[in-house]
């Protein structure tokens, strides 16, 4: 897996177009969800800023915590 994805010649991406590109999966865990996954990173964000509003890392954390499933769209399973 380091090997292959390591060096990020695959595809170079940011956040937000990872994010977006969450939106085509249908998550196994959780395939009948009517909302894109990326709501579910900003919802996860947005509760976390909520109770703990003092810690910005701890957001952006929130954000990010799914975005290795963009993997699955290259073959990975999820």
């Amino acid at each position: 897996q380091s090997a292959q994805y390591g060096p990020c010649s695959l595809r170079k991406m940011g956040a937000m177009e990872a994010l977006e590109l969450l939106d085509q999966l249908v998550d196994e865990s959780d395939p009948d969800v009517d909302f894109p996954n990326s709501f579910h990173a900003y919802q996860t964000a947005e509760g976390i800023r909520r109770a703990h509003p003092d810690k910005d890392w701890f957001h952006l954390v929130g954000l990010l915590h799914d975005l290795g499933k963009v993997l699955a769209l290259f073959g990975e399973p999820q």
